[in-house]
């Protein structure tokens, strides 16, 4: 046998010699060395959030645009494919116009021709103004605000090209050759030059330069969505009157349609209400010389947009207290069928546009019986019962042999608002 080896006993040279206990413990776990070990870096998930490279985001963004296309054109939403601009322009420009576009292919527009019956249209040039005055051109209207201008610092001139004597004339032709562009634009980026018109205070002075008469229509749009954007509330209706009105009016007296591009202009325009229905709606009706087809174009804008309450009350006010036209009946029928909460005050007024047409001996248009009716339905429980009878006269005295009744059947199953509020609180009723 060998020699017995002798066990060591480990001792704790601060503690002293370890105990049963200690020793025990001490051997069921490792004992730590001085060794230090050494940190490994882990990737955790935000390390994994790395930017991609800027010709990988590219080809991403063409490849998910042409599964798109090939998508649309399997199932068949799309009649032509999605342009890819490849164009590199601005953060802020590029945007706005990607947004453009899409707004544009989700905004459909039947540009047919609109059918318009000649009895009826018969009937409204019956109420149509007899005295209507040549149209005057943008030109005109410019020139005689700058007229106005020039009269107040006491300075006129007998000369038109003296009236561009205070600006540069570097400016006049960077504007005129602005304009040329604008004649021939059909897409694309706007000259930088015309897009900050807005901000000077001689913006009409500038857009004169530039001849808007002779715009193309998608030229018409894309300043009709920049000037409502930066220009305030009188600016913008300032711009519906001049330039907007007259060549809506103009383009459908000649094709007996609206270009697209036109009708976009019309909903870019409801953006700012406020301005468009002082600056093109309410004059519109003012002249008393709209005719059908160009109601019905235009009531198609107002059906189409939402308006806010406050000025569509306002609107319908106005039409209601102007001498009357047939596109008064609808516009009114249009706003009607929106179906907003009226306050009593403009149904009051509407409700006196009706009963003035006691004495009427002409024969009045399927248009303002159509709007009559309108208003029976939406608001036939918000007039007074004085007003009911009224109505009932009206239609007593002006009859159509088909709407006549449906307007005496709503008139009948409805109550009226002061009937509603003299009735017994529940607790009464009870007693």
């Amino acid at each position: 046998m060998g020699k017995a080896k002798k066990i060591k006993v480990t001792k704790n040279v601060d503690k002293g010699p370890l105990s049963l206990a200690d020793q025990i413990d001490e051997g069921e776990f490792a004992a730590p060395t001085g060794r230090k070990m050494k940190e490994r870096k882990r990737r955790t998930e935000e390390d994994t959030d790395e930017f991609i490279d800027g010709k990988l985001s590219k080809s991403i963004i063409t490849q998910a645009r042409l599964q798109a296309a090939e998508l649309e054109s399997e199932i068949g939403e799309t009649s032509k494919p999605k342009v890819v601009k490849t164009t590199k322009l601005s953060i802020q420009d590029d945007d706005e116009e990607e947004l453009e576009e899409d707004d544009l292919d989700n905004q459909k527009y039947d540009d047919k021709e609109v059918t318009v019956n000649e009895d009826d249209d018969l009937a409204v040039r019956m109420f149509m103004s007899r005295e209507c005055e040549p149209r005057r051109t943008i030109a005109d209207l410019i020139m005689d605000k700058i007229g106005e201008k020039k009269t107040e610092i006491d300075t006129q001139f007998t000369d038109n090209t003296e009236v561009f004597k205070e600006l540069d004339p570097r400016v006049q032709d960077m504007y005129e050759e602005v304009g040329k562009v604008l004649e021939k634009y059909r897409s694309g980026r706007i000259p930088k030059a015309f897009k900050v018109i807005a901000q000077f205070r001689n913006w009409e002075q500038l857009l004169y330069i530039t001849n808007p008469d002779k715009w193309s229509a998608a030229a018409l749009y894309q300043a009709t969505r920049i000037f409502t954007s930066n220009l305030k509330e009188k600016m913008a209706q300032r711009f519906f009157n001049l330039i907007l009105l007259p060549r809506v009016r103009d383009d459908i007296d000649t094709y007996h349609r609206l270009n697209f591009h036109l009708y976009q202009a019309l909903r870019k325009a409801l953006f700012k209400p406020g301005a468009f229905f002082k600056g093109f709606l309410i004059p519109l009706a003012e002249e008393r010389n709209c005719s059908l087809r160009e109601s019905i174009i235009i009531g198609s804008v107002l059906a189409k947009n939402s308006i806010p309450v406050l000025h569509s009350c306002a609107a319908m006010m106005k039409i209601a207290e102007m001498e009357y036209s047939g596109a008064n009946s609808i516009f009114l029928r249009v706003l009607l069928d929106k179906k907003y909460a009226l306050p009593y005050r403009v149904v009051d007024a509407i409700v006196f546009h009706f009963l003035s047409f006691r004495s009427e001996k002409r024969e009045l248009p399927v248009l303002w019986f159509q709007s009559f009716l309108t208003f029976a339905q939406r608001y036939k429980q918000d007039i007074s019962s004085e007003q009911k009878q009224a109505l009932f006269e009206i239609c007593r005295i002006q009859v159509h042999h088909s709407i006549t009744p449906e307007i005496r059947r709503e008139l009948e199953h409805s109550r009226c608002r002061d009937q509603e509020m003299a009735e017994p609180p529940p607790d009464q009723m009870a007693m």
